[in-house]
């Protein structure tokens, strides 16, 4: 599983610790069930990791979050989605970072790299979202079939050079604070699995899911 690889990549330079994720180990909502795990990453911040599937087996969801807070680097989240034959692999970069911005130069170089795999958007039709002022232009999105061997150089490629960034240490209080800024944006204004949490749970427990578990900032 890709999860693991990514895990393992973060491993390499940072001891990771289980986190409790209390009632959110396993849980079920629309038909999906979820199994969520959160770790400290030593110099680095929360990992989470949240695996769903769903329509006997037909759908495969996961979602890896590295929210760091002890390092000065964007928020990445990636995100892979199987469903009707169709692989699709999102790894987005989210600017909570200080004034002094690191470069995101090597990412693009892997982007570039990679160009060649079919877009998930063509040109221009990208639906807008509320987020769209914090996202950086380093954020990625593919979607095809037969695919998956690419997709998973790519996942590799894009986070070896993400976590091989040079970044300063910042403020703990400071980075949860402008990380709580997307993750409680995400409770606030929904988004697709926000939106099943928030129909089955409300608002509340869906804040902890989101906020507590996802991204360590609650």
């Amino acid at each position: 599983n890709m999860t693991n690889k990514i895990l393992e990549l973060i491993k390499k330079n940072h001891t990771l610790t289980p986190k409790s994720v209390g009632d959110f180990k396993t849980f079920k909502a629309k038909g999906m069930k979820f199994q969520c795990s959160a770790f400290d990453a030593e110099g680095l911040g929360h990992v989470s990791l949240m695996r769903a599937k769903g329509f006997f087996g037909l759908m495969k969801m996961d979602t890896l979050v590295v929210a760091p807070i002890d390092k000065d680097l964007p928020l990445l989240s990636y995100d892979r989605i199987y469903a009707m034959g169709n692989d699709t692999l999102i790894i987005e970069l989210y600017d909570t970072m200080g004034d002094k911005k690191v470069s995101l130069s090597s990412i693009a170089n892997v982007k570039s790299r990679f160009a060649h795999l079919p877009e998930r958007f063509a040109e221009g039709e990208e639906p807008k979202h509320w987020y769209d002022s914090i996202r950086l232009p380093e954020t990625t999105s593919k979607k095809g079939k037969k695919c998956s061997e690419s997709f998973d150089e790519y996942t590799l490629a894009y986070i070896s050079e993400y976590l091989r960034i040079d970044a300063d240490s910042c403020d703990r209080n400071e980075k949860i604070a402008r990380t709580d800024v997307y993750a409680n944006g995400l409770v606030t204004n929904g988004g697709p699995a926000t939106d099943v949490f928030k129909q089955q749970f409300g608002e509340e427990k869906t804040s902890n899911i989101i906020r507590g578990v996802l991204f360590g900032t609650k």
